[in-house]
């Protein structure tokens, strides 16, 4: 059975339900996924909406941490939030048999969150901890570096889990503020599945929704990105150079032409040994274990990024080549030979991405979230099918931007 869009009103309000029934396990999956709320509402206070999301990890005020997870760890219930760029999301999974009493328990969790100085000190320690690790992880500060500089002056500009700086000024009533804004019923979409038929979990699930306020739908901001070539190096005591390299690539989730831009970027640098960035890197130079390069398209925003590490001395060569192998491939273009590898990998890998019902419901949630139908994915694969070498290369040869070429280098 494929997944279903519904709705349920609450109080005038109509929440959606992306939900899947299936008999073969008895279990309940459910997140419930807020929209436009992960980090791009951290604005000037990096790391708030990743503290927010490690704070409802942490219980109920009554509870606590401690006997909230006992709690959970009684009955084999899986409950976490956490966050993405776009969506903040709380996932709770369980037996069936179990399922009121996890609703309940996930219900005065968004009621009553554990708010308390000690509580948010401890993950800010805790994090900030962790960024220290990381200060001699050069492939963590190479990525950064290239985020800070290609992104620069929006919200993909800072790392999800926030600077030492930013951790240190972040207060709990900024983290209430965050929670109380984003936890209501217009923000939310509902993405369920498992031992229920729909009429079964909209009984089990109404209780909690009417504990939810009203509030107000977080709305997308746009992120355009005009990105130039330029570079930014790190000198540090390292064995190799991390390189890290994104520029700009204009294309829409609801662009017709979207499946292009998808089997273009398998075939420069996603598909591994296959791609034109690995063989030529690695394969006829042996400058690099792996190289790889795609194009992410995304409701706010998208972009070309990719990345390799080399020999600190070889660090110029490698980097060169990657601006010549881009430039060749919007210029030339790809063979007939590599499109029709991508053609059969591409719809040949199909089947394993939906053989769970997580990777079925995350597929629907996807199309429905970016507003797309429930058809996409096959349409788009009957046009890869029968997509002409001419066509994708005029493509390819439409997006000059993506020669702009940002570098971001740590090397000794």
């Amino acid at each position: 059975m494929s997944a279903i869009i519904k709705h349920i009103e609450i109080n005038d309000i109509k929440v959606p339900v992306v939900f899947e029934e299936q008999k073969s396990l008895p279990t309940l999956n459910l997140q419930l996924v807020f929209q436009n709320s992960g980090y791009i509402q951290d604005k000037n206070k990096s790391g708030l909406v990743s503290l927010s999301s490690r704070l409802l990890n942490e219980g109920t005020k009554e509870l606590g941490s401690t006997e909230f997870a006992q709690k959970l760890e009684e009955n084999a219930i899986s409950l976490t939030a956490s966050n993405g760029f776009e969506t903040f999301v709380i996932e709770l999974s369980n037996l069936k048999d179990v399922s009121e009493k996890s609703i309940k328990l996930l219900t005065k969790l968004l009621k009553s969150p554990n708010y308390s100085e000690d509580t948010l000190n401890k993950l800010k320690t805790i994090q900030i901890g962790a960024l220290k690790r990381k200060e001699n992880d050069f492939d963590y500060t190479a990525k950064n570096l290239l985020k800070s500089t290609l992104f620069k002056d929006t919200p993909l500009e800072n790392p999800s889990s926030g600077t030492i700086d930013s951790l240190s000024k972040i207060e709990l009533k900024d983290v209430k503020k965050f929670l109380n804004k984003t936890i209501n019923l217009n923000n939310l979409i509902i993405v369920a599945g498992g031992d229920f038929d729909y009429k079964e979990f909209t009984k089990l699930i109404t209780p909690l929704l009417k504990t939810l306020e009203a509030g107000k739908k977080q709305e997308m901001s746009k992120i355009s990105l005009n990105s130039k070539k330029q570079e930014e190096t790190l000198i540090k005591d390292t064995q190799q150079a991390y390189i890290y390299f994104g520029s700009s690539y204009n294309v829409d989730v609801k662009d017709s032409d979207a499946y292009k831009a998808k089997v273009a970027s398998f075939i420069l640098g996603g598909s591994g040994f296959g791609s034109r960035l690995m063989e030529e890197i690695r394969v006829k130079r042996g400058l690099a274990y792996s190289a790889y390069g795609y194009v992410s398209i995304n409701k706010s925003h998208s972009f070309f990024s990719g990345y390799l590490q080399t020999k600190n001395e070889t660090a110029k060569e490698a980097q060169q080549l990657v601006n010549e192998l881009v430039a060749q491939f919007v210029k030339k273009g790809v063979t007939q030979d590599e499109l029709d590898a991508a053609k059969n990998f591409l719809t040949g890998s199909e089947p394993l991405r939906s053989e769970t019902l997580s990777q079925r419901l995350n597929r629907a949630f996807t199309l429905y979230y970016r507003g797309l139908e429930q058809d996409h994915s096959t349409l788009e694969l009957e046009k890869i099918q029968d997509l002409k070498l001419d066509d994708l290369n005029e493509y390819i040869k439409s997006h000059k931007e993506i020669n702009n070429l940002t570098f971001s280098i740590v090397r000794k």
